[in-house]
């Protein structure tokens, strides 16, 4: 059975007094407020409730830490080292839609290192979770990246761009390539479930633009510790500080990588040069 660490069990325990509320919301999400960020982000009061709560049993832990946090923004700790990366509730699209898909994300950053992640999918009763060199795990079963080495074998999640977000010339170009080699690409729309399946093996990757921290902090280390590569599109360790995120066993992370390069580059130019 996993052994969970102080720090593990403070973002545990913080994730699950937040879920019984967000379970609520959802099952009235008809009568929740909502109101809009963007052209097409939503935020409700169940995004609200659930990072109050966050915020209140994490500080209630560990007063000294600080935060950065998708509906309150940066907090600074007393020690500023140290802070939490939330996202109370990744896959709001999903949820307000009636959509059983969507998690709470909780990453805890020390000097600019994420060293611990917890995910939480409250329908499913799922738990993802992982700390620098312990391993990764979902609720006590230890997790591996899938072993298939064989693209045309692998399932990919992505992230596909919407009204007001987004290349979406880029994507397609991306798109395409891969839905010519693999058997299949799936859009769930939660981000960081998707790192989370590629930790469980239940993807061989995951690619996309336009991410925070927040939605790439805690899946990032998860799927680390289950023997995956996160990077850039580049193969770079920048990730979660850039957004642009490609996450996939260590098998095809180097053949998704090159893809993905061709591929922009293709995108890039003018129509007239490749004709």
């Amino acid at each position: 059975m996993a052994v969970k660490s102080a720090i593990i069990n403070v973002m545990v325990n913080a994730a699950l007094k937040a879920a019984p509320q967000l379970v609520r919301d959802f099952g009235e999400v008809e009568q929740l407020q909502v109101s809009k960020k963007g052209p097409s982000d939503f935020v409700s009061t169940a995004d609200l409730k659930a990072e109050k709560t966050l915020l209140r049993e994490l500080s209630k832990a560990r007063p000294e830490f600080g935060f950065l946090m998708e509906e309150q923004g940066e907090r600074k700790g007393e020690d500023e080292t140290q802070r939490w990366i939330i996202d109370p509730l990744d896959g709001t699209t999903n949820f307000l839609h009636g959509i059983p898909h969507f998690a709470i994300s909780i990453g805890y950053e020390k000097s600019g290192e994420v060293l611990a992640g917890v995910i939480y999918d409250p329908v499913k009763d799922e738990l993802f979770w992982a700390e620098r060199g312990r391993g990764a795990w979902m609720n006590d079963r230890r997790l591996r990246v899938s072993g298939r080495s064989d693209l045309s074998q692998a399932v990919l999640a992505t992230g596909i761009p919407h009204h007001g977000r987004g290349d979406h010339r880029e994507f397609l170009a991306v798109a395409e390539v891969f839905m010519a080699r693999t058997a299949g690409i799936r859009r769930f729309g939660a981000a960081a479930l998707d790192l989370a399946y590629v930790a469980a093996g239940r993807y061989e990757g995951f690619w996309e633009l336009g991410l925070s921290p927040w939605d790439v902090a805690a899946g990032s280390i998860i799927v680390r510790e289950a023997g995956g590569f996160v990077t850039d599109y580049a193969g770079r360790d920048r990730a979660v500080q850039t957004g642009e995120v490609l996450a996939a066993n260590d098998h095809l992370h180097p053949t998704l990588c090159k893809l993905i390069s061709e591929a922009r580059r293709s995108a890039a130019r003018p129509a007239s040069a490749s004709q």
